[in-house]
């Protein structure tokens, strides 16, 4: 099918005309040759100026090869429109480019223009630019448990790491985290949830690298899962294994504010309803007063239940917490437990001392029947096993190393919306490696220009 006819435009100070004209010598499409002599500067490719209303059409025909894009009568359906190669040219506010291409259009467009006439953009002969729709961490992530990467990580190695692991969704992803420096050092990143034997073989390839590098390692600390217990004591036996401090305190804190809660819930039943509709009595005056002393107290403990588990309290909130405990000894008994707990984990002490100090706690603990729940978390394994930092003071007792980086990944994930899939996983933690390694340079730089710039 043949294009009977095509459309050339013009361009006034306001607006943009366009006429019906049929050109019928076709130009050439453009070849070897006309690219040798395109290189050459030309000024009647590249000379335009404005086309009033007035011009004639020779004229506008004088200016085609400003338009950049040939005006043809008769094209063929399998041919396609080619714009010629342009000489090197260097913008100027006298330039006007008239036409651009776009791969979805088998026409040239109009240039946007401005309110006095003016072309206002222009458009490069290039494909629409899609921001986004290509990863930048594939490239990231081929260096990744590479020397480049490795040779910065280790470094400053201190010898001590962190391993933890962060689900999102169906993924789960392992990480081994210097637990000084907090470098990320190594991660896998598994489609299901992770087994001992998915943390022993990362643990036998961090153990190659140490071997490789002369290294050795002192501590580890993992939060109170069971899975970490059988593959540190194959892989690094010896090894002093530190259990979280944080999270066991957090399992206490939580049995501490459900016995509280106990309590609570054992005043409601104390409290006496009436028999009977009406205007109360004198003694069921007395009763509803006593009830309402009782929802008071009710009322002070849900209000306050966080002095049970404040790990300091000033002199206020000490005079609060004996008000809201009034007639509940085994509540202020509970603080003084908490109390203790807290005092476990002081570095001034041996671990000798502060499992002689727990054993004590737990013989006291047995007499009162109504803190079950705390007795069945203070007797834990996991209690004495969260102690072993007390021996090695460059031992950290927290595996907050580690927890930073997966908070950051949290974070990231709920600001990117796209599927995930586990090459997106893998390569956005290459990426943060990265960040990671280009942090301090980048300080560096900005300390430095801040100096220039106080002068």
């Amino acid at each position: 099918m043949l294009l009977k006819e095509s459309i050339a435009y013009r361009i006034s100070p306001h607006r943009i005309e366009k006429h019906e004209h049929e050109i019928e010598n076709t130009p050439p499409v453009p070849n070897a040759e006309h690219a040798a002599l395109a290189d050459e500067p030309s000024n009647d490719c590249y000379e335009t100026s404005a086309i009033t209303k007035q011009d004639d059409l020779s004229k506008l025909n004088s200016h085609a090869p400003s338009i950049g894009v040939p005006i043809a009568k008769n094209i063929l359906t399998s041919t396609f429109l080619t714009s010629p190669i342009p000489a090197r040219h260097t913008r100027n506010a006298s330039s006007i480019w008239l036409y651009g291409m776009s791969s979805r259009t088998a026409r040239p467009y109009e240039m946007p223009v401005g309110d006095s006439g003016e072309i206002i953009e222009f458009l490069f002969l290039s494909l629409p630019s899609n921001i986004g729709s290509r990863q930048r961490g594939g490239k990231k992530y081929a260096v990744i448990e590479t020397d480049d990467y490795f040779n910065w990580a280790f470094a400053d190695f201190s010898g001590y790491i962190a391993a933890d692991e962060v689900y999102d969704g169906s993924f789960c992803i392992l990480s081994l985290v210097d637990n000084h420096t907090y470098k990320r050092l190594m991660y896998r990143v598994l489609p299901h949830d992770p087994t001992s034997e998915d943390i022993l073989a990362l643990l036998q390839s961090f153990q190659k690298i140490l071997e490789r590098r002369e290294l050795e390692l002192y501590g580890i600390t993992t939060d109170a899962s069971a899975l970490y217990t059988k593959p540190v004591g194959i892989v690094f036996p010896g090894v002093r294994h530190q259990i979280c401090e944080f999270h066991v305190k957090k399992e206490m804190n939580k049995a501490v504010l459900k016995a509280v809660s106990q309590v609570r819930r054992g005043l409601e039943k104390t409290k006496t309803k009436r028999s009977k509709r009406g205007r109360p009595t004198k003694d069921e005056k007395a009763m509803i007063k006593k009830n309402e002393r009782i929802q008071a107290k009710i009322g002070a403990l849900f209000e306050h239940r966080y002095l049970f588990v404040q790990k300091e309290l000033s002199a206020k909130e000490r005079k609060k917490l004996q008000e809201i405990t009034k007639g509940l000894p085994e509540l202020r008994t509970l603080r003084e437990f908490v109390e203790e707990v807290y005092r476990l984990y002081d570095r001034r002490c041996r671990r000798k001392t502060a499992l002689e100090k727990l054993r004590k706690l737990r013989e006291r603990l047995k007499k009162f029947k109504r803190l079950s729940q705390l007795l069945k978390k203070i007797e834990s394994p996991t209690v004495e096993r969260s102690l072993v930092f007390l021996d090695d003071k460059q031992l950290p007792s927290t595996s907050n190393a580690v927890e930073r980086g997966n908070r950051r990944f949290r974070k990231m994930q709920k600001t990117v919306y796209r599927v995930r899939t586990e090459w997106n996983i893998k390569c956005r933690i290459a990426l943060d490696m990265f960040r990671d390694v280009r942090l301090l340079p980048q300080r560096r730089t900005t300390l430095c220009l801040q100096q220039a710039r106080a002068g």
